[in-house]
């Protein structure tokens, strides 16, 4: 029996994706949880052999997340479920430790496929994801010098970390919630490929950016 868990900040896709897997007789979705927090403290109890984990939460992002369980609790394979599908995102998430990458709009039998494949010790992501990884390799190896391509939203946050606003001052400039100015930081960081708003600043004006 493989023990699953799963963690995202939606209780519908919480309640999707178990509903999902519940009729299938080799899996048993232990629990469900809508933060980093109480996943962890689920995992001191009962841990899984595989989470599904979404990468926006509420409290800390999925990558930090990913870092925190591969150290904490080595033997849980992670498979990121997420909308995000920047290539920088896999990357990064893999780099940290998950095993597998993908979008919530998979079918049932992708994420029966990426259960079979990560319980074997084995990489999985789903095929739009390898397209776009091999797509944008292909481009790499004609440019070297990638430059990223930041949204309207995201370049308008971009200038408003070089001006040394906070989460909050942001959200309140710009009319959002401070989550979703944390979600396009993370955005940002990634494409960007910094670790924190000192990295994304330095990069920006390398890549003239600002």
């Amino acid at each position: 029996m493989i023990k699953v868990s799963i963690t995202d900040d939606h209780y519908v896709v919480l309640k999707g994706i178990e509903s999902l897997l519940k009729d299938e007789k080799h899996i048993n979705v232990i629990s469900i949880h809508e933060n980093a927090k109480d996943t962890l403290k689920a995992f001191k109890v009962n841990e899984p052999d595989i989470l599904f984990l979404d990468i926006n939460l509420p409290d800390i992002n999925g990558i930090e997340l990913t870092k925190t369980i591969t150290k904490t609790f080595p033997k849980v394979r992670i498979i990121a479920l997420t909308n995000h599908e920047d290539v920088s995102f896999v990357k990064r998430i893999l780099d940290n430790g998950a095993f597998g990458y993908l979008l919530k709009n998979a079918h049932k039998a992708e994420l029966l496929e990426a259960i079979s494949t990560v319980t074997k010790g084995e990489k999985f992501l789903q095929e739009s994801i390898k397209k776009k990884i091999l797509n944008q390799s292909l481009g790499r190896t004609e440019n070297t010098a990638f430059q990223p391509k930041l949204t309207r939203r995201e370049t308008e946050i971009l200038k408003a970390i070089s001006e040394e606003l906070t989460t909050q001052e942001i959200s309140e400039k710009l009319f959002i919630s401070p989550k979703t100015v944390e979600a396009h930081r993370m955005n940002i960081m990634s494409k960007l490929g910094a670790k924190n708003s000192v990295g994304i600043i330095k990069i920006a004006i390398q890549k003239q950016l600002l």
